[in-house]
């Protein structure tokens, strides 16, 4: 299959890429402004908020004053994760345009991650995902560690394609495959893929790759020939893993973008922009900025 001759890009540094920051919590009119310089950028999907417990993810407490917060680009969906109901109207009672439910390929993960198995997170989501549609919602189901696991360590391509399906079916219009500790090299995630393609289209997927290992980039390439066109990225690689030492986790935005430009790939988005908002960032949270690409051109 050819390459696509346009990505969608979902830009999940307001949420993925935040919520693991260590310290005080993020001032709230940070996040907005973040998210206001993204769709600036002509970023046209950004996760805004997540809505769970403040317990166990204080840096996304905020999620309604954020959302109550940002100028809304016509164009832009604004979306967040909701785990479970309550995160749920909470969304709805925000404004969000679409939520998002996680599964896991590992049952390991799933159990330490969420406290509970695949087959009870699936259950959990399917009046979820219900609910939200019932509302005039589109919902986006991710699935993590479809590369490897860091308890499990492989896991099988067939696993990954049967939660993905559960996900699709259940009414999911998209399924995000996430390699959660990145740890996936391009022939792997190419195997991957075929196994679930047998179960989901195409157009319905999306990958999250994290760059633990050096090998996002390459990865994302493999599955951008087998004609995937959905890539989730974070703005100046923001957001860690915490179950690889040393990972510098997800894919950062920029360098996506400068990938998909040398190959000639649409996605109305300006890279200028995209990696001024980067250093603006990462100088806001006082940390290094993970983009190879910024880090090379230079604030």
């Amino acid at each position: 299959m050819s390459l696509p001759s346009r990505v969608r890009l979902v830009e999940v540094s307001p949420r993925d890429g935040l919520q693991n920051e260590p310290g005080p919590a993020i001032a709230t009119d940070i996040k907005i402004e973040l998210i206001d310089r993204l769709s600036g950028c002509g970023l046209r999907h950004i996760e805004a908020a997540s809505f769970v417990s403040p317990k166990w993810v204080p840096q996304m407490a905020d999620g309604a004053a954020v959302l109550a917060g940002i100028d809304r680009v016509p164009g832009v969906a604004y979306s967040a994760l909701t785990p479970n109901l309550t995160g749920l109207a909470a969304a709805i009672s925000a404004g969000v345009d679409e939520v998002a439910v996680f599964a896991a390929a590992s049952e390991v993960f799933s159990q330490k991650n969420i406290n509970c198995s695949i087959g009870e997170s699936l259950a959990r989501f399917a009046p979820l995902v219900e609910r939200a549609r019932a509302h005039g919602l589109r919902v986006r189901g991710y699935v993590s560690t479809v590369l490897g696991c860091p308890y499990e360590g492989e896991i099988a391509p067939n696993q990954v394609a049967l939660v993905a399906r559960e996900l699709y079916q259940m009414g999911c219009y998209e399924i995000s495959l996430g390699d959660t500790i990145g740890v996936g090299t391009p022939l792997k995630a190419k195997r991957m893929l075929a196994v679930v393609l047998r179960e989901v289209p195409v157009g319905r997927l999306a990958a999250h790759f994290h760059d633990s290992y050096g090998q996002a980039l390459a990865n994302l390439y493999a599955v951008l020939e087998e004609g995937v066109a959905v890539i989730d990225a974070s703005v100046a690689g923001l957001g860690g893993c915490p179950y690889a030492r040393g990972a510098s986790g997800n894919v950062a935005s920029e360098d996506v973008l400068y990938l998909l430009q040398g190959l000639g790939i649409e996605t109305g988005i300006d890279l200028t922009r995209l990696i001024e908002t980067g250093w603006w960032i990462s100088r806001k949270l006082g940390r290094e900025n993970g983009s190879k690409v910024a880090r090379a051109m230079g604030e």
